[in-house]
């Protein structure tokens, strides 16, 4: 009771200080300096309904986007499947799968996609339409590697290839993701840093057709949407059949402003779970929650969770992932 008491004061401290503005918006100004942003779509349903605060939670397959290191923190082999209902009828979809070589290495594989029905062409002078379509797709491919170096700490990293397609443009790149997991020795209590998507400048290559016969084949480059992450994770109550996790995250994001997520998990017998989330300083988003459900079936256990996100003005988006543990 008293650790869950200092929680809930932790919180409150916190919500009460960046409604003071402790934490103001500043790097808003950076806003829309890189490319690839599809890349800053989270994935699954557990991590979503705990407001992302999760780099220092990732004990599952999900780990393969939010932090490397957490590959080695389960020990079964597992495979996942997200599917994410983004705002305005955009589809995110992500299959992972983990594997362990022993009890101290483990490799994994990750394709992320992003999609949307094909568009009409537009013009100045037919804005109703040319009667031609394009399409907008983009496509992510990782492969991780990590490690335990002892028993308190892992390390890992990922290498990904990423297309990204627009009509006849298309952007190529490869960028990769190093992270961290530290066990303090203090109860359950741990903090895990991470640096996703740090890679070089990208361009297009392509031509379009412009009006009047023109064309253009030359594209600025933009920076890749590197993301750095720090966060901590506790159990403040934990029994036999209960559990309470609760996490806070920094995020530095290149191309906008800092932020912190926080979230908090409840678990009863490992096979339900509950879980509410909150993002500060973030211009757009604010509340989230889910649930999830463990089915031990005789071949694997089948983990399937839903994650509801709030946005202030694009409406509210819907996760859901499966999780096979083999």
């Amino acid at each position: 009771m008293k650790n869950i008491l200092i929680t809930i004061t932790i919180l409150a401290a916190l919500n009460i200080g960046l409604k003071a503005q402790l934490f103001p918006i500043l790097g808003g100004q950076r806003a829309g300096i890189s490319t690839a942003e599809f890349l800053k779509i989270g994935v699954g349903g557990r991590s979503s309904a705990l407001g992302e605060a999760f780099v220092a939670i990732s004990n599952d397959v999900s780990a393969l986007y939010w932090n490397p290191a957490g590959l080695v923190q389960f020990n079964d082999n597992q495979v996942m499947f997200s599917h994410n209902k983004w705002v305005v009828d955009i589809n995110h979809d992500f299959l992972g799968a983990v594997y362990h070589l022993d009890g101290e290495n483990a490799v994994g594989l990750a394709v992320t996609s992003l999609s949307m029905n094909d568009m009409p062409v537009t013009t100045e002078y037919q804005p109703f339409g040319t009667g031609e379509y394009f399409g907008y797709r983009d496509v992510a491919i990782a492969l991780t590697y990590s490690r335990k170096m002892t028993e308190q700490f892992s390390f890992g990293g990922t290498i990904r290839y990423i297309d990204e397609t627009l009509d006849k443009v298309k952007m190529r790149g490869v960028m990769i993701d190093l992270g961290t997991y530290y066990w303090t020795g203090l109860g359950t209590s741990r903090f895990a840093v991470s640096v996703s998507n740090f890679g070089n400048q990208l361009a297009a290559d392509g031509k379009v057709l412009l009006i009047g016969k023109r064309s253009n084949s030359e594209w600025q480059s933009f920076s890749p949407p590197t993301v750095f992450r720090i966060g901590f994770a506790f159990e403040p109550y934990k029994t036999d059949l209960n559990m309470l996790t609760a996490s806070i995250q920094l995020n530095h994001p290149n191309d906008n402003s800092e932020n912190v997520s926080t979230g908090l998990e409840y678990t009863y017998d490992n096979m339900l779970f509950l879980r509410g989330g909150y993002k500060f300083n973030v211009e757009e988003q604010n509340y989230s929650f889910g649930a999830g459900v463990n089915v031990p079936l005789g071949f694997a256990n089948v983990t399937c969770d839903y994650a509801y996100q709030n946005f202030v003005r694009l409406g509210t988006a819907h996760r859901f992932s499966i999780i096979l543990g083999l």
